[in-house]
């Protein structure tokens, strides 16, 4: 252990490896958060039905798998369960500040401005909460199938563990949270149409970000930011 390391963090100048780490934590929080209030907009790409939400949220599974390469699976962890504890604290303020008095604005009455804001947050409150056990689960998986397709390939073919992870803990989540969102609420097989059309475009995405993965190790390493420990 060098000088450096020996001293308390609170003495210590960030350096690039502590820097990337806060990017993307903050990348993934931010998708993380987006997508949870996205989620119960519909949009229709190239005729199929979508989530709003799907947009942001594939970017939170490189983030992951970036963290999990370059500072192994107990930091990756870390942030995923970070990521929910966000979650639950967005969901608390909303329903709390749902239940806070208004007052009019304008030429708007107070049941009024209480309507829009209904609108706009009411139904985040059964979406993050859904949202939340799916992408729990799933974000666990993503980290755990990682390092298993890293400790199986012994670090080698970054695009198998990539992909072999994100493929797997996609499905689960979109799965969970479609069902949980939607189930009862639209008939069974338009249901089904929802889950294939999502998870199709996740998998999409999961091919795209493969060579961005590729592209943010070597970034990675061409600045001195090496992966962690296969074992870690």
């Amino acid at each position: 252990m060098n000088a450096t390391e020996r001293q308390p963090l609170s003495l210590r100048t960030p350096g690039r490896r502590e820097n990337l780490f806060m990017v993307l934590t903050g990348i993934f929080l931010g998708s993380l958060i987006i997508a949870n209030v996205l989620v119960f907009k519909l949009w229709s790409f190239f005729g199929i039905v979508l989530i709003a939400g799907i947009i942001p949220y594939p970017v939170t599974f490189l983030a992951t798998d970036l963290l999990s390469e370059i500072y192994g699976r107990k930091w990756a962890s870390r942030v995923v369960w970070a990521g929910f504890v966000a979650s639950l604290w967005v969901l608390t303020v909303i329903v709390i500040a749902g239940r806070v008095p208004a007052i009019p604005v304008g030429d708007r009455t107070v049941e009024q401005t209480q309507a829009i804001y209904q609108t706009v947050f009411g139904a985040s409150v059964r979406a993050i909460a859904a949202s939340m056990i799916a992408y729990l689960v799933a974000q666990l998986i993503d980290v755990h199938l990682f390092h298993f397709w890293r400790r199986l390939t012994n670090g080698k073919h970054l695009w198998l563990r990539n992909n072999g992870s994100t493929i797997i803990s996609q499905l689960v989540d979109t799965v969970l949270v479609v069902s949980i969102l939607f189930a009862g609420q639209m008939p069974f097989e338009q249901l089904l149409t929802l889950i294939g059309a999502s998870y199709l475009f996740k998998l999409l995405i999961a091919l795209i970000d493969t060579p961005l993965f590729y592209l943010g190790v070597a970034i990675c390493r061409r600045y001195g930011i090496e992966p962690a420990p296969i074992d870690e």
